[in-house]
């Protein structure tokens, strides 16, 4: 059977928001590096943090400082850093950033480091909100478009789906049909109507294409959006989730944690192989929806 050992990293930011992205990015690596080295202890095979895992969720500001957040990819430091790890462990490491593409043109990206090190692409998100209060992602982030792309891995067949994506169909499908097995869903998300949709929309997704989904979240209050901004509560939760849509292991509601899961490929195989869901499928009646 081929199976896979994958870790989720949940975790507080350490510092708070009236702090230079600097000084805030060098802190969560160095609270991350533990759980990296215990990851490998445990021997897991493809790693993924949590949304702009280097940085607060700062939009619900709307402050230029945050645009000296974003680093390039892969030059930029914790990339180079990240690939350290990754040919150190070999293991696979999924590293969500804020990018910057160029001066005044940032993304919300995830960076894919192969097992032995090689920088493998990236996806950006693809669908940002703009929803008040608070989520004023618009401010800091272009839109991706970066095509769908599924990362030929050492271990598997990897797709990265980042945060509102998920709630978005298209892409758990497309990403899917280019042959993903595992897709990661790093996010950063609060306490309020998602906290129900969270153990919802990614089960169905799974079990909607025959895929394995990581589900990352972030913990706690982070200030001063929490106060000003009514931010309420990151929640945590992170989650391994199976084709057939039950989750097989969750993190907890409010500490910082690795979660370690074995996940059986073949599981993909049995339950596709079953359903037939992409046998069935109509694609060529489908054209009036993406006019719509």
């Amino acid at each position: 059977m081929a199976k896979v050992k994958c870790g989720l990293i949940q975790m507080a930011l350490k510092g708070d928001g009236s702090m230079k992205p600097d000084d805030i990015r060098d802190r969560m690596i160095e609270a991350h590096i533990p759980y990296i080295e215990d990851a490998a202890k445990q021997g897991v095979q493809v790693l993924c943090f949590q949304e702009v895992f280097t940085q607060p969720y700062f939009c619900p500001s709307q402050d230029r400082k945050w645009y000296a957040a974003a680093e390039k990819i892969p030059d930029g430091y914790t990339t180079k850093l990240m690939q350290e790890y990754a040919k150190k462990y070999n293991m696979v490491i999924v590293v969500p950033l804020y990018e910057e593409h160029m001066i005044g043109v940032y993304y919300n990206t995830a960076a894919v480091i192969d097992a032995d090190g090689k920088y493998l692409g990236k996806y950006r998100k693809t669908h940002i909100p703009q929803v008040d209060p608070g989520f004023y992602e618009k401010f800091f982030f272009k839109p991706g478009n970066s095509g769908w792309p599924v990362f030929e891995t050492a271990y598997l067949k990897l797709g990265v789906y980042i945060c509102y994506d998920r709630h978005f169909p298209e892409g758990w499908r497309a990403l899917a049909l280019n042959g993903a097995d595992y897709i990661v869903n790093p996010s950063a998300t609060v306490a309020g109507l998602s906290k129900y949709l969270w153990e919802l929309e990614q089960p169905a997704s799974a079990a909607a294409n025959g895929v394995y989904i990581g589900a990352i979240n972030r913990i706690g209050k982070e200030e001063p959006w929490a106060s000003t901004h009514n931010m309420g509560e990151f929640y945590g939760s992170s989650y391994i989730v199976n084709p057939r849509g039950a989750i097989e292991a969750q993190a907890s509601y409010g500490d910082d944690e690795l979660l370690v899961h074995e996940i059986d490929l073949d599981m993909v195989r049995e339950v596709r192989d079953t359903w037939q869901f992409f046998r069935d499928r109509r694609p060529e009646t489908y054209g009036p929806l993406v006019g719509q």
